[in-house]
């Protein structure tokens, strides 16, 4: 299995993580759309709360996004995948397929909503 993402954000980050979406949906939809990702992981991935989050509209265009607990991408390997010769090479693709992923959401927990550094 190859996987990558936020499974258990603490709640300030998982707060910071909504109010992106929020703010940025349209952002959001390009990046979970992008074919990189989606041939090498499919869905975004996560547990979700049953209602709206608070603090969020359950009117808002990005509930379903918003409701989100876990943000993260795995991906199963056959075992005659692992054990094929070019594996190491997929390996290495899958996770750079992701890495516009973590950029994206490196730049949400590093910085404030005016886009001031935190660190």
């Amino acid at each position: 299995m190859a996987a990558g993402g936020f499974f258990n954000p603490d709640p300030k980050d998982l707060l910071r993580i909504r109010k992106d979406i929020d703010m940025n949906y349209s952002d959001w939809k390009k990046m979970l759309a992008d074919k990189k990702i989606a041939k090498s992981f499919g869905e975004l991935k996560g547990e979700r709360v049953a209602t709206s989050p608070k603090g969020f509209s359950k009117d808002n265009p990005a509930i379903e996004l918003l409701k989100y607990k876990q943000f993260y991408f795995s991906r199963n390997f056959t075992d005659s995948e692992v054990l094929s010769n070019n594996f190491l090479q997929e390996m290495n693709q899958t996770f750079r397929n992701l890495r516009p992923y973590f950029d994206y959401m490196s730049e949400v927990l590093t910085t404030d909503g005016n886009g001031v550094s935190l660190i």
